[in-house]
């Protein structure tokens, strides 16, 4: 059931203990609005505790309350009177849904949201969950301490692309400038987001190595098998490198995770990548999709590259 912004605050309002989730493999934006949310519900009183069933990137340990966020237990059970899954529809929070017995609300600004929570807030027009958390915040007539508003600077600043996408807005702006009069301090934020390891560095540079070019050049493509994916250290942020190549409308990368189970990450400067993502059951946004392709290999960058063609001719 999607409800208004005002119903969130007051479900929000009402509950006492809410744990609060997003989906596993978690980004700037999932972390950053959970934490962010985190604290300002302990500010109101409220328990809030952020549960994810994943491991969270390092790169993270600088914000507030990284050190808080728990794992849940297989067996493990939760009651609570909310359970909140941030940047996400519910098939992708793992292990969460069946550890905490609570109704769902939902709060995303992912158009391809599937709606099966018990409540769901979507706003597309949002840059990122943190913006939303920001308008909730506001709606509820709270303040935004250092803690909440590093975190949520961190969610709005990470899927805006350092307001450097498309969908960032003049309210964006706003949100961002409200954020650092709070005590942001952005150079701690960025500085260590771009923290990477030799071997990670080292990974992204094996990884260019199988970098392959489409569609007359006009898509960008690395395809990693699970042998080669054991042979490279990390290929965190693979996408969003190639995207910059001149001349390539599309970036995509597939990554081979384990036996006929393929990860897919799509960046676009037009095409609409959430009409090829929800043909294998994924979703995101316009310019930013991903989806899980459950197929071996070749089979699955075939398919892909099969939907990719299809999709750009009919956008010709």
């Amino acid at each position: 059931m999607k409800i208004s912004l005002r119903e969130t605050a007051a479900k929000l309002s009402a509950a006492q203990k809410i744990i609060i989730t997003a989906h596993t493999n978690p980004d700037g934006d999932a972390i950053g609005s959970s934490l962010g949310l985190m604290h300002f519900l302990q500010e109101l009183g409220k328990q809030a505790q952020v549960l994810i069933d994943d491991d969270i990137p390092a790169i993270f340990d600088m914000l507030p309350g990284y050190e808080h966020i728990g794992k849940p237990e297989e067996g493990q059970t939760i009651d609570a009177d909310l359970l909140v899954a941030l940047d996400v529809s519910l098939d992708r929070i793992g292990k969460v849904g069946d550890v905490v017995k609570a109704p769902v609300l939902n709060i995303d600004h992912h158009i391809t949201n599937d709606d099966a929570a018990d409540m769901l807030y979507l706003d597309g027009t949002c840059a990122a969950t943190a913006e939303i958390i920001y308008q909730l915040v506001k709606e509820m007539k709270g303040a935004f301490t250092k803690e909440c508003a590093m975190c949520l600077y961190t969610g709005l600043a990470t899927d805006s692309g350092w307001f450097r996408y498309s969908n960032t807005t003049p309210a964006t702006m706003r949100a961002g400038a409200e954020l650092l009069a709070a005590g942001v301090e952005p150079n701690i934020i960025s500085e260590g987001l771009e923290r990477r390891p030799y071997e990670s560095v080292k990974g992204l540079a094996d990884a260019l190595q199988h970098m392959e070019l489409f569609q007359e050049g006009r898509v960008v493509g690395v395809f990693l098998d699970n042998a080669t994916l054991e042979t490279i250290e990390s290929s965190e942020g693979l996408v969003d490198m190639i995207r910059t190549i001149e001349g390539t409308e599309l970036a995509v990368v597939l990554k081979e995770k384990e036996k006929d189970f393929c990860r897919v990450s799509m960046r676009s400067k037009g095409l609409d990548v959430t009409k090829i993502a929800t043909q294998f059951g994924g979703g995101g946004h316009v310019r930013a999709a991903g989806c899980a392709i459950q197929k071996p290999f070749p089979e699955a960058k075939a398919e892909l590259l099969a939907a990719i063609r299809t999709a750009m001719e009919q956008q010709a």
